[in-house]
Parts: C-alpha cells; structure tokens; sequence
C-alpha cells in the first residue's frame, strides 16, 4: 500500500471508530462508510493526486457526477453523499481540516416512487374473483366492493362496525389517522352488496353468534389486516393479475380512477382523508403517466 493510501485507511479507520463509539452504528453502516470512502479516495488519488483531507468541492461534484453518468439512480447518489458529508462533518469537528467540501453541495431530488395501480378491468376481474356462493367469498366480494368505492385503508376497513354504517344515506363514517372522522359515500354498487350481505352470508358466517365487526369470520370474530391481506393476494392470482399488489393497491386505484374521471383533487383528498393536499397529488403523477401511456399507444404521431 502506498503511503497516500495507507494515510486515506488511517483516516478512515479513525472515522468509523469515532462513528462507532458516539453513535453505536451497525457493523453494516460502517462498512457501507467505509466501502464508500475507500471508493472515493482510489477515485481522488487517481484523478487528482490528491488524499480524502486534501478534496475540494468541485473534486466532490465530478465524482457524484461520475456515478451518475455511470448510472447510478439518485437515491443512491444521494446515499453516497450522505456518507461523504458524514465523514468531512466528523473530520471539520475532530479538527483533521479547516473547511468542510461537501457542505454546499445539494443532495439529488428524489422523487416520489409512484404508488402501484390497477386498471379498471384489471379491478372488475378482482373484484368478480371471490366465490360468492359461500359465506366467505360473498363476504369478501363485499369487502373488495367497499374497499374500491370508499378508498379506505385495509386497517379502516377490517376495523369496521356496524355503527358506523348508514345504508339509508349511503355513507361510512370513518376515524381514519390522529383520530380524524371522515364521511365516505359507498356508492350504488357497494350499497347492493352490503345489503345483500346482511341479508343472508352475514348470519351464515356467524350462527347463532354475535359480533360488532362488519366483516366477521367462521371464529365469530373481526378479520386481521394481515389474513385480508392473504385473501386479496389470492383473489388476485383467481383473477389473473400478475403485477405486484400491496394492501393500498385498492385505494391507490380508487384515487387514482377518480381523477381520471374528472374528480378535484381536494374531494380525493377529503375522502382518501389525507391531512395535506401535497399527499393527494402524487395521484396527478400517476393519471398523467396513464395519460402519456394513452396518447402514445392511440395517437397516429404517438
């Protein structure tokens, strides 16, 4: 090991030391620190002549644009840099320099991964995947109705009470987070099912028990979130869909239909019982893309 280099290992060996004993890291942290630095100072040496202490800010700069180029994605730049800062922040404080180099370097914007969606028929063929001739399928049709007509969280909708029902005006009241009531209408469809449900599968479902849960199983009790979940994933292969799901893709699709059929943002924020509007529209990005998707595969220029 050359000198330049057994002095950049030192430094960086004094680094995770102190990383370790005032912040108690993982032994994984530190050697994605140490990995990252090590990078960094064969790259500096090499190009520059010059060891981790010695690098200046547009040193820093055309490295983080090298692994862009070299197709890094953003969220890994912006890891990279955040150990970089990590290590220059802890050598200005132990007094190894006299200026920090990454201090007015902006980190990548990273944008907001866009949520997982159905399409229409892709939620028709889901939503007609339960075998309604048995309780448990009936009951799960209706819950899959209810869950794409009111946009409710899996969490909302497994805590559901009767209560909280009003048929005659086609609304469910719900006390979504930080304890926020929220009226949701059902919708027609959703309405059908409902009172078909506690008509007939509901009882058979219970027998002779009692159970403030909308939704109830054999056991007399509520359903978990997480057995729900398990019966969605296993509708969706009945029905078909290949593409990965997760307990919102419902209420992703939900937001997401709406605005393709011409709803305001603000009501999808009312009824998806977001806080803040910055939330909601995330689905802009998603009706866009769908948008694009459309105009490219129509259009005779596309």
């Amino acid at each position: 090991m050359t000198e330049p280099a057994a002095q950049d290992e030192a430094v960086i060996d004094r680094f995770s030391d102190g990383l370790w004993m005032e912040r108690g890291l993982s032994r994984n942290t530190l050697s994605a620190y140490r990995s990252d630095l090590r990078k960094l100072a064969r790259w500096l040496m090499q190009t520059h002549g010059r060891a981790l202490l010695q690098a200046r800010r547009g040193d820093l700069l055309a490295y983080l644009a090298q692994q862009s180029i070299q197709g890094h994605k953003s969220r890994s730049t912006a890891r990279l840099l955040s150990s970089l800062r990590q290590f220059y922040q802890h050598a200005l404080r132990e007094g190894w320099l006299q200026k920090d180099p990454s201090v007015l370097i902006e980190a990548p914007k990273l944008g907001r991964p866009l949520p997982k969606s159905l399409t229409e028929r892709e939620v028709e063929a889901l939503l007609e995947a339960p075998d309604s001739a048995n309780p448990e399928g009936f009951r799960d049709r209706v819950m899959l109705e209810v869950l794409y007509a009111t946009g409710l969280r899996v969490s909302e909708l497994v805590g559901l009470r009767q209560a909280q029902l009003s048929l005659n005006q086609g609304l469910v009241r719900i006390t979504g987070k930080g304890g926020k009531e929220r009226l949701v209408p059902l919708g027609e469809e959703a309405l059908e099912w409902l009172d078909r449900f506690f008509r007939g599968p509901r009882g058979a479902l219970l027998g002779a028990r009692s159970c403030e849960a909308l939704f109830p199983t054999r056991r007399g009790a509520g359903m978990t979130r997480q057995a729900f979940w398990y019966r969605i994933k296993k509708h969706a292969l009945t029905a078909g869909i290949a593409k990965p799901l997760s307990p919102h893709t419902l209420r992703h699709a939900f937001a997401t239909h709406l605005l393709d059929h011409g709803a305001d943002l603000r009501v999808v924020q009312m009824l998806l019982g977001h806080s803040d509007l910055s939330t909601t529209q995330i689905y802009t990005h998603v009706a866009r893309e769908r948008l694009k998707s459309l105009h490219a595969r129509h259009h005779p220029r596309g």
